[in-house]
């Protein structure tokens, strides 16, 4: 149920659902998600094998990564391009933000996102 915050203003509305899946639908929203995670993980190591080497690594070159991943992996392929690009922007967006605090200085702990942990890479389920 809505909640208007003020009555004759611009409001705020709070929402509060719950999205049940098939398990048909589960599956293959996992399956969305671990095609789009080994995207990630692959962006990873594209952009730290190009930093070593002195070369760059945008989202124009990935995206162009990705279209030979797809054309070479049919489970890759199996899945939508659309959220595999969204993940390449966001990896490039998120790469770009971590580089601008490192140039700034920033303190690991002042940096927004940061993992509690150690791990860079995410494990793929299979």
């Amino acid at each position: 149920m809505a909640t208007p915050k003020e009555a004759g203003g611009a409001g705020n509305a709070r929402y509060t659902f719950r999205v049940r899946l098939s398990s048909t639908a589960e599956r293959a929203l996992l399956a969305e998600w671990d095609r789009c995670r080994w995207v990630w993980n692959e962006c990873v190591a594209r952009s730290r094998a190009a930093y070593r080497a002195g070369e760059t690594c945008g989202p124009a070159r990935l995206g162009a990564m990705l279209t030979g991943w797809r054309a070479g992996e049919r489970w890759l392929r199996a899945g939508a391009s659309v959220p595999q690009q969204q993940t390449i922007r966001d990896f490039a967006r998120s790469r770009a933000k971590a580089l601008k605090d490192i140039a700034a200085g920033l303190p690991v702990r002042r940096r927004a996102g940061m993992p509690g942990s150690r791990s860079a890479v995410w494990p793929i389920r299979r």
